[in-house]
């Protein structure tokens, strides 16, 4: 009886043990633990220490309050027929007040997400072209999340953001925009180049214009002394009781022998002056001289010399 006595007062001694060790729990931080008493929802405990009825209590599940994600991939069509698979990425968390509804309410919040965010896509994507697609995903991720907040509320969840993080087009319309802005950036470059070339036409003219306005003053200055020369050396040679005429044909005869040195001295001279041996020089300025002489003899007689072709 000694050692059937000392058997009994063990094994109740370990069953007390097991039965008080089942009267506590500890709750995780961010984690809240449903609790229900011979089935029945009890209460719901957040992080830290705390006690339960052994054997009435039980612990039902624990519930994660941290933010999660869920990726979803949607295909649809926009309002040009084109096809487009846009991957919507919605944040969200079971919100402290309303574990109970998040526990009882709903089995599976992944494919209730899922199903509200195939809904708002399909809604709104086909009211947009394809370059509205990607000009306004900002609006369908407002459009998701307004869909989802108010349907999850319900179940206690709550949407922290809903983002439209991808929009993949059909291959071959993707090769197709690719091909039209690389035409349009083309294009751009030729308008760029043709107005440089414009720039640089316009430019070369001003400058050749401005090269002959100059020459054509250079050329008048250069007349105007020659003019100023040949007149001082006109009046020098009369001073000294040379003939007006004389002098003339004379500077014409010395103008033309310096013209003769000149190119003479020039290597790379490729002027050749015909006729120019000195008995032609001579007939010329016989034939000025005469034609000197006629002119002040029509000059005198107050009529004026004519043209004959």
């Amino acid at each position: 009886m000694g050692e059937e006595s000392i058997f009994m007062t063990a094994g109740l001694a370990l069953l007390i043990f097991a039965i008080a060790m089942g009267g506590w729990y500890i709750v995780k931080q961010q984690t809240a633990v449903v609790i229900q008493r011979l089935g029945k929802f009890q209460s719901v405990s957040l992080a830290g220490f705390h006690f339960k009825i052994p054997v009435l209590d039980k612990v039902a599940g624990r519930i994660s309050l941290k933010i999660q994600q869920l990726d979803v991939n949607v295909e649809t069509k926009t309002l040009d027929n084109v096809f487009v698979h846009l991957k919507v990425s919605v944040q969200f968390h079971v919100l402290k007040a309303k574990v109970f509804d998040a526990f009882y309410r709903l089995d599976n919040p992944h494919a209730q997400i899922t199903s509200y965010v195939f809904d708002t896509v399909r809604a709104e994507v086909p009211k947009m072209k394809l370059d509205e697609v990607f000009e306004r995903k900002d609006d369908i991720a407002i459009a998701i999340k307004h869909e989802l907040e108010e349907a999850m509320n319900n179940y206690g969840y709550g949407i922290v953001k809903a983002l439209v993080t991808d929009i993949d087009p059909d291959s071959q319309v993707k090769i197709a925009m690719n091909r039209i802005n690389a035409a349009e950036r083309e294009k751009l470059a030729a308008r760029y180049e043709a107005e440089a070339e414009k720039i640089k036409i316009v430019a070369k003219a001003e400058a050749e214009a401005e090269n002959k306005k100059l020459q054509g003053k250079g050329i008048a200055d250069q007349r105007r002394e020659i003019a100023l020369g040949l007149e001082e050396s006109v009046d020098t040679l009369r001073k000294v009781g040379i003939d007006p005429q004389e002098a003339s044909a004379l500077l014409v005869i010395v103008q033309h022998y310096d013209t003769l040195l000149a190119m003479g001295e020039s290597a790379n001279s490729n002027l050749v002056l015909l006729p120019s041996s000195p008995s032609t020089a001579s007939n010329l300025m016989t034939e000025l001289v005469t034609a000197f002489s006629a002119a002040s003899k029509l000059d005198q007689a107050g009529s004026k010399p004519k043209l004959i072709n």
